[in-house]
C-alpha cells in the first residue's frame, strides 16, 4: 500500500493523516502504510491536528475513519522507541500524571467537538483504546473488529483501555477481553457496551455521515452544554496504577523478546496483522 504525499491543513502538514471540511464536520482519516499502526509520529499530528480544531468554533464534529480497508489502528508501532525525540516531546506535552498513550486518549476525550469512529477495520491495542476513547463507536458488521492484544506480547494495555473498559463495562468482561486477547466481531462489541452500534457495512458510510451532519445542525450551544453537563469520567488514580503495572512489564526482557520475534515473523506486515492473535499465541 502507498501513502498519499503530505497534506495541509490550518498551516501544517501532515504525512499519516488525511483532513477533510464539509458542513461543520471534519473528516480525519488515518494512513500510516502498511498497517496503520500507532506511531510517534501519529500520535503527534493527532494531537497537533486536535489541538488545531479544538479552536475552530466552525467545526462541530470530527469523524475519525482508515485510507486502510483491512485496519484503522493496528496497534502501536513495536518500532516506536526508536523515534526517541518524538517521544521526548510528547512526553514534555503530556498532562501531570499521564504517558504519552493515556494523554492522547484524554486529549480526545475531551475534545470540545463531538468525536465519533467509523471502525471499517480492524483496531488492536493502542487503536482499540483509541476506539474507546471516543464520544462514539460504530462498527461495520462485516468489517470492523476490537481486541486489547497487549498480554500476547507481555504487558498489560497502557493507553487508558483498563479504565475505558472498566466505565463501559463490568469487570469480568474486562479481564476477558483483555487476558483472552481475541479479536472481538462488530455485533460482540456492541452486546459487551464497546462501541455504541454495529451497522452493516453497505450502511455504515451513510448512518454516520447522517448523525455526523445532524449533530452538527444542532441550534448554536446544544451539542458543547450537553458535553459540559455530560463530562468524561476522570482516571486520575486508575491512570497512575495502569501506567505503573504497563511499566513494570514493558521494559521486562520478556516482553522485549516477544516483540522482536512478532517483528521477525510477520508483524506490521499486512497477513501478519490480518493474524497477529494466532502469530502471538504461537510464539508464547
Amino acid at each position: 500500500m502507498t501513502q498519499i504525499g503530505n497534506i495541509e491543513f490550518k498551516g501544517k502538514s501532515y504525512t499519516t493523516l488525511h483532513i477533510n471540511v464539509s458542513s461543520n464536520v471534519a473528516t480525519v482519516s488515518l494512513d500510516n502504510a502498511p498497517v496503520n499502526a500507532l506511531s510517534g509520529k501519529m500520535m503527534k499530528e493527532l494531537q497537533q491536528l486536535l489541538k488545531d480544531l479544538s479552536e475552530d468554533s466552525l467545526i462541530k464534529v470530527i469523524v475519525f475513519d482508515s485510507k486502510n480497508a483491512d485496519f484503522f489502528i493496528a496497534h502501536v508501532d513495536i518500532n516506536i522507541l526508536n523515534e526517541k525525540d518524538i517521544l521526548e516531546e510528547l512526553a514534555n506535552e503530556a498532562a501531570e500524571g499521564l504517558n504519552i498513550f493515556q494523554n492522547l486518549g484524554e486529549v480526545l476525550r475531551n475534545q470540545p467537538q463531538i468525536t465519533i469512529v467509523k471502525l471499517k477495520g480492524i483496531a488492536r491495542g493502542g487503536g482499540a483504546e483509541f476506539v474507546a476513547a471516543a464520544d462514539m463507536s460504530f462498527a461495520s458488521l462485516e468489517k470492523g473488529k476490537i481486541s486489547q492484544c497487549e498480554a500476547l506480547m507481555g504487558i498489560i494495555p497502557g493507553g487508558g483501555a483498563t479504565q475505558y473498559l472498566s466505565s463501559k463495562m463490568p469487570r469480568g468482561r474486562v479481564l476477558e477481553i483483555i487476558l483472552g486477547s481475541d479479536l472481538f466481531d462488530a455485533e460482540t462489541a456492541e452486546r459487551y457496551g464497546w462501541i455504541n452500534r454495529a451497522v452493516k457495512d453497505s450502511e455504515i458510510d451513510k448512518f454516520v455521515s447522517r448523525l455526523a451532519e445532524n449533530i452538527a445542525s444542532l441550534p448554536e450551544g446544544v451539542m458543547h452544554t450537553l458535553k459540559a453537563v455530560l463530562p468524561p469520567e476522570r482516571f486520575t488514580s486508575g491512570f497512575k496504577t495502569e501506567d505503573d503495572g504497563w511499566a513494570k512489564l514493558a521494559f521486562a526482557a520478556k516482553a522485549g523478546d516477544i516483540m522482536s520475534l512478532a517483528m521477525q515473523n510477520g508483524a506490521q506486515t499486512i497477513d501478519g496483522e490480518l493474524r497477529i492473535e494466532e502469530l502471538l499465541r504461537r510464539l508464547v
